[in-house]
């Protein structure tokens, strides 16, 4: 079961190529990581937890660390490899290709339709009297033509969009330390550190308060393993995936932790509010007017690179489940540009249903909400198994981790540690009513994806499948035995 290079090596086909450089993969990483959670979700994060924010974005961010560097030694293990869900399919099964691909897509869908309904309310917003469906069928008609051309477009389309949305924050923290330094007088108060932890301290909801704060965090972190996508169309992946990866805590503490604590020191946290922007509020509440309009740009072109990323990943996902069987057919096929279009046209139709969203419902904050904790648990699923993955790949290949010059900080003991994590995740959903709503409708999604497993099981490709995954099982299995005796004899000859 092993993954090797597609019969289109050989030139009997086009098959992706490896157009993203350093800086491309290096942007693509930092803008996953900085999504629509962070400028949208978070003025629900911070009226729910207060300060103690602070500490939420750190701890999620740490453990998801983890999960990025067994996806990165597994990747780089072999770089036939195109995504997690080979992976998963080669070390844990056909069954886990399948289930993983499908929920990563269904994860980046869901996530599509919120950025496109965030883009809506911004848009109404600059434009009140605009309908909500323009901006969301522009939106969408926009980037499928940007990820029709070829995959360094995406690459620099994204580059330029993360590039926005560093210039943002890092723009936001400098005229926040300004106001501050400067005694800046607000309708809500000076602008002083002190604001951090005198409204009734750093936990002033308590302990279920800072536990309400996961809830939406999470989603801020959804894309974080984007980089995971881009392995068969990175150059020098051996060089640049580390790089992206390792740079993801100095990320956590700049964008998320540093930006925050300069929003609750210009503003005391209890002026912000769920389904509005805090990044928008410091800046008028500041009384600076047209900032406020400036940055309110910004969210718009972090929710368009939120989806861009979404449209680029789900085709890849879709080209990857039709090359292994596990999707039609026509989604395995790449223009002549080797980008794989019937995949994307997909991803962008189903985008489209997010405007229909909009108006069955009255309140886009609501919408927001419940898609936004479907995709979060969606994604946890996806991490769980990259984690999954990494046991099985530690057990029945100890000669390649043996080798590895990229391993996991910690080995098995911290998996165990990020699994007792997201299990505390999980139960974060079920303390609030919204939340534990989306949560109970959530495994519909795998009951599906179940019964349609067990027809396509029986398929004789399928069949073949499983039955090579169990022989080269059992002959790894052996191997791994062999290589730990080895290691051992070779122990007790240094002590004699």
């Amino acid at each position: 079961m092993t993954i090797h290079p597609p019969a289109s090596a050989a030139g009997e086909a086009p098959r992706l190529e490896r157009q993203l450089s350093n800086r491309h993969i290096q942007l693509i990483a930092i803008g996953g990581a900085i999504g629509t959670g962070l400028f949208m979700g978070s003025g629900k994060t911070i009226s729910a937890a207060g300060p103690s924010v602070i500490f939420v974005y750190m701890i999620i961010g740490f453990m998801l660390f983890f999960v990025m560097r067994a996806m990165g030694e597994l990747l780089l293990s072999n770089l036939n490899y195109k995504s997690f869900s080979d992976f998963a399919a080669d070390l844990l099964g056909p069954w886990a290709g399948f289930f993983t691909g499908w929920t990563y897509w269904f994860c980046w869908v869901i996530t599509g339709i919120a950025d496109v309904i965030a883009i809506a309310g911004y848009s109404k917003e600059l434009w009140p009297g605009l309908p909500l469906w323009i901006p969301g069928l522009a939106t969408v008609a926009i980037l499928l033509l940007l990820n029709l051309t070829t995959v360094k477009a995406f690459g620099e389309t994204e580059f330029w969009f993360a590039l926005i949305k560093i210039i943002a924050i890092a723009a936001l923290i400098v005229v926040g330390l300004f106001m501050i330094f400067t005694g800046f007088q607000s309708d809500a108060g000076p602008a002083t550190f002190t604001n951090l932890w005198s409204h009734g301290g750093f936990f002033p909801n308590e302990f279920m308060g800072f536990v309400a704060g996961f809830q939406i965090a999470v989603f801020a972190f959804v894309g974080i393993e984007l980089v995971g996508t881009t392995a068969a169309e990175a150059k020098n992946p051996e060089k640049n995936l580390p790089k992206a990866i390792n740079s993801i805590p100095v990320r956590v503490l700049l964008f998320y932790v540093g930006a925050l604590i300069i929003l609750m020191s210009v503003t005391p946290w209890t002026q912000f509010a769920a389904g509005h922007s805090p990044f928008i509020a410091m800046f008028s509440l500041a009384g600076l007017g047209a900032a406020a309009t400036v940055v309110n740009l910004v969210v718009l072109t972090s929710a368009m690179s939120s989806a861009n990323s979404g449209i680029y990943s789900t085709s890849r996902m879709v080209y990857g489940l039709a090359q292994e069987g596990d999707a039609p057919a026509v989604f395995g096929s790449l223009s002549r540009r080797k980008v794989p279009n019937n995949a994307l046209f997909l991803s962008c139709v189903l985008l489209l249903s997010g405007v229909v969203l909009m108006y069955a419902g009255q309140d886009i904050g609501k919408a927001f909400d419940m898609v936004t904790t479907v995709s979060a648990v969606c994604f946890v699923f996806v991490w769980s198994i990259i984690l999954a993955s990494y046991i099985a790949f530690r057990r029945r290949r100890p000669h390649l981790h043996t080798a590895s010059r990229f391993k996991m900080p910690g080995g098995i003991p911290m998996v165990w540690v990020v699994f007792a994590f997201f299990a505390f995740v999980l139960w974060t959903l079920t303390t609030q009513p919204d939340t534990l709503t989306a949560l109970l409708v959530t495994p519909v999604w795998f009951v599906l994806l179940g019964a349609a497993w067990l027809v396509l099981r029986r398929r004789p490709a399928h069949l073949a499948r499983y039955a090579a995954f169990q022989d080269e099982l059992q002959s790894e299995e052996t191997a791994a035995r062999d290589h730990a005796g080895r290691r051992l004899e070779e122990k007790e000859s240094v002590k004699g």
